[in-house]
C-alpha cells in the first residue's frame, strides 16, 4: 500500500510521509531500538504516521488486516464484542507496544483480531503487512525483535487468563492494577500512577462485573491506595498496593 492508497482509507488520512519520522521517533518502539542502522534505516522509508484524539478507531475486528501498528504515544485498547454488542477489552496497549502482529504470514485472507480504539491522544506508525513480511523474511535481527517481543506477549496474555480463571475477584482485581500500573508507570513513579480506564472498561479487562470492582475499588479507595478521577483510575500508594498480596499464585 503506498501512500496514496493510505489516504484513501478513513483511518489512515492523516499519515505523512516517511521523511517526518525520524530515526530516533523509531528507537523508541520496542521491536526496533536494538536494531542496527541498516536494518532501521529500510523500516525509516516505509513507515507512516498517524496521530489521533483519544476515542478514534484505529482498526475494526471485522476489516481486512491491511498492517501492522507501533505506539509512538499515547495508549490502545483491543475489544472484541460478542454476537450481542457487549464489549470486552483484550488487552491494553502502551507507547512502544505492538498491535495487529497477529496477521502476518497468514495464507488466507486475514481480519484484524480485535478492534483498536486510542485510550489517549497519541501518535500510531503503521507498516504494510507484505512489506513487513518481506522485510522480517530478509532481516534475521528485525524477526528476532518480533519474535521475542511476541513471545513476551504470549506470556504476559497466559498470565492474564490464569488470574481470569483462578484467582478471586478481590486478588485478579489487585493483579490487574500491579499489571496496568506497570504499563503506564514509565517515569518509576511510587505516586499517582494514572490508568486511562473507567471502571466498567477495567472490569471486562478483570473478566467480572463492574459492581464486583467497584466494592474492591471502595476498600482500596478508603485506605488511600487508589482513587478515581476524570475517567482514570489512579494509583495513589504503589508501593502499598504492590504489598497487598503476600501469596504468589
Amino acid at each position: 500500500m503506498n501512500q496514496f492508497d493510505c489516504l484513501k482509507e478513513p483511518n489512515l488520512e492523516v499519515y505523512h510521509g516517511a521523511n517526518a519520522v525520524q530515526t530516533d521517533l523509531l528507537r523508541k518502539i520496542i521491536i526496533f531500538k536494538d536494531l542496527s542502522s541498516k536494518s532501521l534505516s529500510i523500516i525509516e522509508k516505509r513507515i507512516q504516521t498517524l496521530d489521533l484524539k483519544k476515542g478514534e478507531r484505529i482498526i475494526n475486528e471485522a476489516e481486512a488486516a491491511k498492517g501492522v501498528y507501533f505506539i509512538y504515544s499515547g495508549a490502545v485498547k483491543l475489544t472484541k464484542q460478542d454476537e450481542n454488542g457487549n464489549e470486552i477489552i483484550v488487552c491494553v496497549k502502551q507507547k512502544g507496544d505492538v498491535f495487529a502482529e497477529a496477521c502476518l504470514f497468514t495464507k488466507r485472507t486475514e481480519y484484524y483480531p480485535a478492534t483498536a480504539t486510542m485510550l489517549q491522544d497519541g501518535r500510531v506508525l503503521f507498516l504494510d503487512k507484505l512489506e513487513l513480511e518481506r522485510d522480517l523474511f530478509n532481516y534475521p535481527e528485525l524477526s528476532m525483535q518480533m519474535i521475542s517481543y511476541m513471545s513476551d506477549t504470549l506470556r504476559e496474555m497466559t498470565s492474564q487468563l490464569r488470574d481470569v480463571a483462578l484467582l478471586d475477584v478481590y486478588a485478579k482485581t489487585v493483579k490487574t492494577l500491579e499489571r496496568l500500573g506497570n504499563k503506564f508507570n514509565t517515569g518509576l513513579n511510587r505516586w499517582d500512577i494514572e490508568i486511562p480506564l473507567t471502571i466498567q472498561e477495567f472490569a471486562t479487562v478483570v473478566g467480572t462485573t463492574r459492581e464486583s470492582v467497584s466494592r474492591v475499588f471502595s476498600k482500596l479507595k478508603k485506605d488511600g491506595i487508589i482513587d478515581m478521577k476524570s475517567r482514570k483510575i489512579i494509583i495513589r500508594d504503589w508501593c502499598t498496593l504492590c504489598t497487598l498480596l503476600h501469596k504468589e499464585y
